[in-house]
């Protein structure tokens, strides 16, 4: 009798990793499986969060009606794809030949429209998913095809449950302050935060807050808060000496604000509109670094003063604006 599949037997994508592990791994001794891999979903029900999108799926399944999809070289698309599309191969009823085109928002214009017509052909034995970043930068003609999943970023809550059951398999010590860190550094990003906290692990034998920030090489929002913190006071020098501190830990001014913009989020003594006046100086501090054409007549407009001490632009408030007392 020919053995169970993981299907058959109804095991997690976990358990069902470990036997293959197991199996396969008899002699071999000096070899990790990064956990990304190892904890990859294998069913639908082992991803997490995106709940909706998740059973809209599950029911494609399940009714085996596949429709084209957009999960948020030209020769290529008209050669090798076209060729897969007109091979005749023979399937259960309402199963389809399914094409798969990763990061597909990166395709040219030219290639999408290769595309439309062969879509249009095969469409009875061929399906078409696009896995990409932005949906939009897929051409209409193709979107109008294609039924739209979109995957939001997952919460904190989401990524630290998913974060807990590895940490107790792979019994990882660990801070609660490391597992915020993890939490702060992945941005909703399931995959960058089991990385984050295998690097870690392996890196230090420890999870905590400053060994985090060592493996992912950031500012630490602690020190970036700071900073915010004497801005918002008025204390300019102060706020300065802060920056200077972290530029000299060799961090780009690129580093620092976008940490700027997280960390504005998460102080509780800023109300509603301190918050917003705070966030547009820091908008207008990234757009100067990234057109590289800082000068004192853009802070000027917005009331602001431009300091370039080490290279990098930064505004802060000259007075306190209504609403930061």
């Amino acid at each position: 009798m020919a053995p169970k599949t993981v299907e058959e037997t109804g095991e997690s994508s976990t358990a069902a990793t470990k036997k293959v592990l197991k199996a396969n791994g008899a002699g071999v001794t000096n070899y990790e499986l990064p956990w990304v891999e190892k904890y990859r979903p294998v069913f639908l029900d082992d991803v997490v969060g995106n709940v909706e999108t998740i059973e809209r799926l599950k029911i494609i399944a399940k009714e085996g009606n596949m429709p084209h999809m957009i999960i948020s070289g030209i020769d290529v698309v008209r050669n090798r794809i076209k060729g897969f599309a007109q091979k005749k191969v023979t399937l259960p009823q309402g199963r389809q030949k399914l094409v798969i085109l990763d990061e597909a928002d990166s395709m040219t214009s030219g290639a999408q429209q290769a595309l439309r017509r062969t879509m249009e052909i095969y469409s009875s034995t061929t399906r078409f998913a696009f896995a990409c970043n932005q949906s939009n930068k897929i051409i209409e003609p193709l979107q109008s095809r294609c039924a739209i999943l979109r995957y939001a970023r997952l919460t904190d809550a989401q990524v630290v449950k998913r974060l807990l059951q590895i940490i107790e398999a792979e019994k990882v010590e660990y801070s609660d302050d490391g597992l915020a860190a993890l939490v702060f550094s992945a941005e909703g990003d399931m995959r960058q935060a089991i990385n984050n906290c295998q690097s870690t692990w392996a890196g230090f034998g420890f999870v905590s807050g400053d060994n985090v920030f060592k493996v992912v090489d950031s500012p630490h929002p602690i020190k970036v808060q700071a900073m915010l913190k004497s801005c918002y006071e008025g204390k300019v020098d102060a706020a300065l000496e802060s920056l200077k501190e972290l530029w000299d830990l060799g961090y780009s001014s690129h580093d620092i604000i976008s940490t700027m913009f997280r960390v504005t989020k998460t102080i509780p003594t800023l109300n509603f509109r301190g918050r917003t006046e705070l966030a547009s100086a820091e908008r207008v501090c990234c757009k100067a670094v990234e057109a590289e054409y800082g000068s004192e007549a853009v802070f000027a407009e917005k009331g602001m003063r431009y300091d370039e001490r080490e290279g990098i632009a930064l505004a802060f408030m000259v007075k306190r604006g209504p609403g930061m007392e």
